[in-house]
């Protein structure tokens, strides 16, 4: 069986849909979908932007939230990665999204996402955003015995090799534990 070559390209398994959550000037919330960000220490998220609304809004105030996507969400959380805040100034509104504010940073919480993580600005150089994570909030529908229950919140992958969305599947083993059969 022979292999392919796609040359040097962003694919990688899986990719998070992230949707990043900042209010502007005048307090009016936005929201964009970015699928290149992961954790990269314990109070840590790293994540590639171009420039967008959401980075001039980053500037401003120097806080972000950044919400899971979920497969109850998908139109929404795609729209407002097709649609650009500097076009469409009611980009949150029209995709159906009612902000709360956070306790813990300036920015907005996405009510019908129910997972988040809330960010400030540590960098911002060269289409690259540190944050550091402040707190993680999540809505009780998602809470099973204390914890985050993914099978409730459905989060969704984006594959870069077809342009698609898919939600995460079933847990197939135990982090931590199963490898020690083989110790």
């Amino acid at each position: 069986m022979g292999r392919l070559n796609f040359g040097a390209k962003p694919l990688m398994y899986p990719q998070p849909v992230l949707i990043i959550a900042t209010y502007d000037e005048n307090g009016v919330p936005n929201a964009m979908n970015a699928a290149w960000g992961i954790t990269t220490d314990y109070k840590e998220i790293t994540i590639s932007m171009a420039e967008h609304k959401t980075t001039d809004n980053l500037k401003i105030r120097k806080a972000f939230t950044v919400s899971m996507a979920t497969e109850y969400q998908v139109i929404a959380c795609d729209y407002v990665g097709i649609e650009s805040g500097r076009k469409v100034p009611d980009k949150f509104e029209k995709a159906g999204f009612h902000a709360t504010k956070s306790e813990f940073v300036d920015a907005p919480l996405i009510d019908e996402l129910p997972l988040a993580l809330e960010c400030r600005v540590k960098s911002f150089e060269d289409g690259i955003l540190i944050g550091e994570i402040v707190n993680v909030s999540a809505n009780e529908s998602v809470i099973t015995d204390g914890k985050i229950d993914m099978a409730k919140l459905r989060p969704i992958s984006f594959d870069p090799f077809s342009n698609g969305y898919y939600s995460v599947g079933e847990r197939v083993g135990n982090a931590f534990k199963d490898g020690m059969k083989l110790k």
